[in-house]
């Protein structure tokens, strides 16, 4: 990777070599920010625009104004976790591409076809191949909720130094302890992650009846963090009095849309809000931020995933807003 590739090559370890780091970045099992210009075309248009990429655990994202990476001028490009990365063959003939060195992003549930594809294309060859590495590499490190463990490998090959600032805990019993065996770090981990599902699966198993719009969109209703239907100023003023701390958040009912929901999020001391839309496909009910690119059973589940994991947000939900008197 060029060095201007690689984000933390430029702010951090600038007494490392530049090959020493990113060996350190793959023995960790991670990988730094890839950063670099890219050519994109419009959908719906045979345009091609240059635009400054970012390629991070979260997602793919463009800048839409030069290279900053401040939150307001992100935008959400792809999910890598959805999809698979190709070379594009003849893509000036085809696609028109400014140069020859194209490659696509294709959703996994896209079979045939043009629906979802997001071509891009390279200044050079060398540039290509290191966009199509780090896509790689992304997919198959380890992401933000667990481990990944590769067949024959037990626990323990997986350990770096870079793990050893996470201690695994138990608190089944009354008091936590440390668990210090790796094979029953592994148990605990594994048991952690099928209560989830036992709990995500029975969202899913509810009867047929409370499958219903209605229903389901009363399923948040007795959370602390849910506010029904408050106006954009009186949720700017309850944050404001509660304090702009980043991860400050509440939920509402939208005004705009009837079916709609709104998360209002504190972030530099600044209040956004984010969309949250439900939609059905095959008769189950769902909801999104992201146009369906990330999708939730239902509130609770969306808050508690980006109570854990950032997401498309700019920073994790950590305290929500209890209500006062405005």
């Amino acid at each position: 990777f060029p060095e201007v590739m690689v984000s933390s090559c430029l702010e951090a370890n600038k007494s490392m070599a530049h090959s020493e780091l990113i060996q350190n970045f793959l023995n960790s099992g991670s990988c730094p920010e890839v950063q670099g210009f890219l050519q994109l075309r419009e959908a719906r248009r045979k345009v091609w625009k240059r635009f400054h990429f970012s390629l991070r655990r979260s997602g793919l994202y463009y800048s839409t104004k030069g290279t900053s990476k401040d939150p307001r001028h992100l935008q959400y490009f792809a999910d890598l976790t959805e999809s698979n990365i190709y070379y594009v063959t003849q893509g000036k003939k085809l696609y028109g591409t400014p140069t020859e060195f194209g490659f696509c992003i294709k959703p996994h549930k896209v079979r045939s076809g043009m629906k979802g594809l997001k071509l891009l294309c390279s200044e050079d060859e060398q540039s290509r191949s290191c966009w199509m590495a780090a896509f790689r590499l992304f997919k198959v490190s380890p992401g933000p909720a667990g481990v990944l463990l590769a067949p024959g490998l037990g626990l323990e090959g997986l350990l770096t130094v870079s793990d050893n600032a996470l201690v695994a805990m138990d608190f089944s019993g009354c008091t936590g302890r440390v668990i210090e065996n790796p094979s029953e770090v592994l148990t605990a981990a594994l048991e952690e992650a099928q209560a989830w599902r036992k709990r995500t699966t029975h969202r899913y198993s509810l009867p047929a009846a409370c499958q219903s719009p209605s229903l389901s969109a009363a399923i948040h209703r007795s959370q602390p963090w849910f506010h029904g239907r408050i106006s954009r100023e009186d949720t700017q003023q309850l944050i404001g009095r509660q304090g702009l701390v980043d991860g400050v958040f509440l939920v509402r009912e939208s005004q705009r849309n009837p079916k709609g929901f709104v998360l209002s999020l504190c972030h530099l001391q600044r209040v956004k809000h984010y969309l949250i839309l439900p939609s059905e496909e095959e008769g189950r009910l769902y909801f999104t931020m992201d146009d369906g690119q990330t999708r939730f059973a239902d509130l609770i589940q969306l808050v508690e995933f980006h109570q854990i994991n950032r997401g498309i947000l700019p920073c994790k939900l950590r305290h929500y807003c209890t209500c006062v008197a405005l």
